[in-house]
């Protein structure tokens, strides 16, 4: 089940299945008894049957929601949620129309209702915990300065349980006045606290692990860790036969987990995205996807680290250089699993690739610059004057060629300066040489087309792929910071070519990587 629709790509072999989940976040029963499903990346949020694993899109990507991070149901079966990027708390009456609820709430995150009253906490240093007034009415803060709330809930004994995500610390407070108290510490990276029908505290881990830590509060004060293996878990929901359902920022998917820490797949998990792809001497295939470096293994996606905000990726022997839109460029290596910082301050570095002499090219799509990056972490500018670069590639001679995906062309850099090679192109992407050819990406066109540089001769080598958005989701752009905060990255269908001279495609509009297999195959 393709989240993109329509045919399947043409020319071109999934190496995995799609992920009908771009990520998974807030999860909550509605009325109708599905579980519902926020996913961040993608600005929707689905439902899904938990007996046939049934996922349908209740909020599409195209409309006044952007981020949504978590959700709640009101006593009149109203869904509310927290849009984290642009500061919105929103209404969706059960007739399906929005109404602002808030927004003056920092970061919006962890959502719940007591009764008929609204609660909402802020997921950024100094954060606060607020009980928001649907019909009007200044908020009211309950808590203060909350180092990375998220996911809450009300326990038995009337006040609300939230964590403190840079802490290790689960803090409750009561609704009806007076300060919030420390309830547990050295909890493993808590990103959601939740209770089961038998009033048990369990808190999730948003680690590579997937630890769950149950603490019986009001009974022995025993406190329980098990690993589920599920990385980046982000939140969960008890039904009323008491079984727990997760959600994962990292790999998308609901999962069903015993106290025992085994899990059953309800809907699969995959690519958030997948962003850049590379291809290393061996043929191993890595994807930068967001949270994690990843990869295709016998259908299935496996995490190679939790190595956060990740989105241009380059090969380079046993290293693997990475972009972060977010700003900077880091080295990785995966024999020690050590991250070295290479370059900071960037704006938005999307498409990377690595000279003879080991210095890193890149993309700076937010300033329409590619630069060079050099041993010591010097920065030099190569050339200027794009509107907005995405990615790079060097052929046999190191002359760099630089994809526009809003000029809708292909520019090679001579002499400091941009030379038009390529044009007519719809959103180009994702690029690589491979000897006369020059490939890339159409985003905009969904498919790949090679462009001879003797001839100028194009060929179309796979077409109806899943990249870019999906059709009538083109949704404005949310920003990438906010309050600090890192929000929502643009999306780039990256491109990379194999040893064997595979091409490989991340179908960012599915959650898959392809290949294009040699002609000769």
């Amino acid at each position: 089940m393709s989240r993109f629709g329509g045919p399947d790509p043409v020319g071109a072999r999934r190496l995995t299945r799609p992920n009908p989940l771009w990520g998974s976040n807030g999860v909550a029963f509605g009325p109708d008894g599905r579980l519902h499903v926020a996913q961040f990346l993608a600005g929707r949020i689905s439902a899904v049957d938990l007996a046939s694993g049934d996922v349908e899109v209740v909020v599409a990507g195209d409309g006044p929601v952007q981020s949504p991070d978590d959700l709640a149901f009101g006593p009149d079966g109203s869904m509310y949620i927290t849009d984290l990027v642009p500061d919105r708390v929103w209404r969706r009456g059960p007739e399906g129309g929005f109404t602002l609820v808030s927004d003056r709430v920092r970061v919006p995150n962890g959502i719940a209702f007591v009764g008929e009253r609204l609660f909402v906490n802020e997921m950024r240093p100094g954060g606060r915990l607020l009980e928001l007034f649907p019909d009007g009415g200044e908020p009211r803060v309950l808590a203060d300065d909350l180092a990375m709330g998220n996911a809450m809930q009300l326990g038995p004994d009337g006040c609300l349980y939230y964590p403190h995500m840079l802490t290790n610390r689960v803090f409750r407070v009561p609704v009806d006045g007076g300060g919030p108290e420390l309830v547990a510490e050295d909890v493993h990276e808590p990103v959601a606290v939740r209770f089961d029908r038998g009033g048990a505290l369990v808190v999730l881990s948003r680690g590579a692990a997937g630890i769950v830590t149950r603490l019986d509060l009001f009974g022995t004060g025993d406190r329980t860790v098990v690993a589920s293996g599920i990385v980046g878990l982000d939140n969960a929901a008890f039904d009323d036969e008491n079984r727990m359902f997760v959600s994962s920022f990292a790999s998308g998917g609901v999962a069903e987990l015993s106290p025992d820490g085994r899990t059953r797949d309800v809907v699969p998990r995959g690519f958030d995205g997948p962003f850049g792809v590379t291809v290393d001497l061996g043929g191993t295939v890595y994807a930068a996807d967001h949270y994690r470096l990843a990869g295709p293994a016998d259908g299935e996606v496996v995490t190679h680290e939790l190595l956060t905000f990740v989105h241009g990726i380059a090969a380079d022997g046993g290293l693997l250089h990475v972009t972060s839109q977010y700003g900077d460029v880091r080295t990785y290596d995966p024999a020690t699993g050590s991250v070295v910082p290479r370059a900071t301050g960037l704006d938005r570095p999307t498409g990377i690739a690595v000279r003879g002499d080991g210095s890193l090219v890149v993309a700076e799509s937010g300033a329409g610059r590619v630069v060079a990056v050099d041993g010591a972490g010097t920065v030099t500018v190569l050339a200027a004057g794009f509107d907005r670069p995405v990615d790079v590639a060097l052929d046999a001679e190191q002359r760099c060629y630089v994809s526009d995906d809003v000029r809708g062309a292909v520019f090679r850099i001579e002499d400091g300066r941009p030379v038009l090679v390529v044009d007519g192109l719809d959103a180009p992407q994702g690029l690589v040489v491979r000897g006369d050819d020059l490939v890339t990406v159409e985003t905009g066109g969904r498919r790949v087309v090679a462009t001879s540089l003797t001839t100028g001769v194009r060929t179309v080598e796979a077409e109806d792929l899943a990249v870019g958005p999906p059709p009538g989701e083109d949704r404005a752009e949310p920003a990438l910071f906010t309050h600090g905060v890192p929000g929502v990255p643009r999306r780039f269908a990256g491109l990379a070519l194999g040893p064997d001279g595979s091409l490989y495609v991340s179908a960012d509009g599915e959650g898959t990587v392809l290949r294009l297999t040699p002609a000769r195959e």
